[in-house]
């Protein structure tokens, strides 16, 4: 399940709303229920459950995820390929659709609307679900304001869901083990230890940053040392400031190196850094898929925990950010110089 916040203005052209999901979810979705929810007349959380999976639990928890939001009303999108004239498969939609609505409507939601499309592509014919008689062509994806949006953002868009669940993936599982060994075999910091010893460790985190920005790859010493440093709350709450800053993209570079390389657990917290930064820039597909991953290596993660239910619950980027204070604050305690705070512009979506 992914979500993200995003506006939207036009919920009444389903074609047009159809051809926003890729970019909203960061990925064209697939044999997938998509929920778009909607307050004040604008789009909310965007939620997605596989259509494979058991509908009364996955309808069950997205009308609780939408009630989280705020939602009022909600449209619903289901996209699935096996149901191009097939009475049968009609049927099962106006199920779904059917028991979707009374979830929603036990949560206080208003299900306004459900169609179906086979594919979301430009051309693609959509439907009611209802049979109602209403269908249209789904616009061009790529042509979308959303889209257009998100690439001016730097987000990069997946064909496929697991094309960006391979971001935060274990890069090479026998080198990720041969590392923790290595980890293990270090010295672990001590709890007690001086600020002198944690400034010296986020210096070292800013150094390979840096050396990121100019692409060297990072040392197995310096991921052995990041990882080790990472347990420190004084060194990773520091390092959260980097989301804002002037190098924020090549700090996100390095937790993304980090989340491909580390085993667990030593990975969790670099998935969290990741989550942070990404959701600090609007890219909530990222940040998504680093908070499952990170929750399921360590599923009472404080930070991924709170994240979680702030991506779920449609808090927008700019109140995510204000967190990042705390890193600058500790950074002036440690006696650290981080890189300035960068200016966040707001584009039409």
């Amino acid at each position: 399940m992914a979500t993200t916040p995003r506006p939207y203005s036009s919920l009444d052209r389903p074609g047009a709303l159809i051809a926003a999901l890729p970019a909203v979810l960061g990925f064209v979705p697939e044999r997938s229920l998509v929920l778009v929810t909607v307050a004040d007349a604008d789009m909310g959380a965007v939620l997605r459950a596989d259509l494979s999976d058991p509908p009364p639990d996955q309808l069950c928890q997205l009308a609780e995820l939408a009630a989280a939001a705020g939602a009022e009303t909600a449209i619903a999108v289901i996209v699935d390929d096996s149901g191009a004239g097939c009475a049968m498969c009609a049927d099962e939609h106006r199920r779904l659709a059917n028991t979707l609505t009374d979830e929603l409507d036990a949560h206080g939601v208003e299900l306004a609307a459900a169609y179906v499309v086979a594919e979301i592509a430009g051309g693609a014919r959509w439907y009611c679900v209802d049979g109602c008689g209403n269908s249209g062509v789904v616009e061009d994806p790529t042509a979308s304001p959303t889209a257009v949006a998100a690439v001016l953002d730097g987000r990069r868009l997946y064909r496929r869901r697991d094309e960006l669940v391979a971001v935060v993936a274990t890069a090479d599982s026998a080198r990720a083990a041969a590392l923790g060994r290595k980890i293990e075999s270090a010295s672990a910091p001590d709890p007690s230890r001086p600020d002198s010893e944690a400034r010296s460790d986020v210096e070292h985190a800013l150094a390979c940053v840096e050396r990121g920005e100019r692409d060297r790859p990072l040392a197995d010493a310096d991921l052995v040392r990041l990882a080790w440093s990472l347990t420190d709350a004084r060194v990773r709450d520091t390092l959260y400031a980097l989301a804002v800053g002037d190098s924020a993209g090549a700090a996100e570079a390095v937790w993304a190196e980090l989340a491909r390389r580390l085993p667990e657990p030593w990975r969790v917290e670099a998935l969290v850094l990741l989550a942070f930064s990404a959701y600090a820039r609007g890219d909530g597909p990222l940040a998504g898929i680093s908070l499952d991953q990170a929750l399921r290596g360590e599923p009472l993660h404080n930070m991924a925990g709170m994240l979680e239910h702030a991506l779920r619950s449609g808090m927008r980027p700019e109140q995510i950010r204000e967190l990042a204070r705390t890193g600058y604050r500790l950074a002036q305690q440690l006696g650290v110089r981080l890189p300035p705070r960068r200016l966040f512009g707001r584009r039409a979506g």
